[in-house]
């Protein structure tokens, strides 16, 4: 007969494997919401994608919006995360390509290893919950642009950094289309065109500051 011990590591197995299967569905969805978009995808495809019957699939998640909204959450969390990292103010020394090659950099990281991120929140067609998910993401992330360029250029009005920022991340997500349609040694040259239309874009904001390139 199992003892103590063994009856209470059962039910953390249970969960363990449970939550291991998740990330397989997860994975699977993400190639299946990258290849065909959202409205085109399917649980069966999802299931087919990661090796599983439908039956199981229906154990975890009651249908692919259940899905896409799981896989965006934990994905938006990773991403305030990275970003809030990214776009933390800085010494206003620094030089002002290095401060926006830094966040362009640790942004496009994200998104070239997360691609379904950017198909799922700026698609046309994802679902209502993802899409207030995605405004609160953008009015987070927008807050975050205005404290760095703040940093970068202490003398602007409120309502010019506002400005400013949603600029930067118009240009930004314009950028982010190009890079993930490309591969290799394009993918790279387009993250370092977006890094130049920033740095263009901000120098004569920013104007003459120690340490300025």
């Amino acid at each position: 007969m199992p003892d103590n011990t063994e009856k209470e590591q059962q039910p953390r197995r249970r969960q363990a494997r449970g939550e291991r299967r998740i990330a397989q569905l997860l994975q699977a969805a993400a190639q299946v919401f990258c290849t065909t978009g959202y409205t085109a995808a399917s649980t069966n495809a999802i299931a087919r994608e990661a090796g599983v019957s439908p039956g199981t699939l229906y154990q975890f998640f009651p249908n692919k919006e259940a899905i896409a909204v799981e896989l965006g959450d934990r994905l938006a969390h990773e991403m305030r995360e990275a970003y809030g990292e990214a776009l933390a103010p800085v010494d206003p020394a620094t030089p002002l390509e290095e401060a926006i090659g830094s966040a362009v950099d640790r942004f496009m990281a994200f998104n070239t290893e997360h691609p379904v991120f950017f198909a799922l929140m700026h698609g046309p067609d994802i679902p209502g919950r993802m899409a207030e998910a995605h405004d609160q993401l953008h009015t987070a992330v927008t807050g975050r642009i205005e404290a760095l360029l703040t940093s970068l250029m202490p003398a602007a009005a409120p309502v010019d950094v506002t400005r400013t920022a949603h600029v930067c991340l118009g240009v930004y997500k314009a950028g982010l289309e190009l890079v993930l349609a490309h591969e290799g040694a394009e993918r790279a040259a387009y993250v370092q065109e977006t890094k130049d239309v920033l740095i263009r874009y901000l120098e004569p904001l920013v104007g003459d500051r120690p340490g300025r390139a």
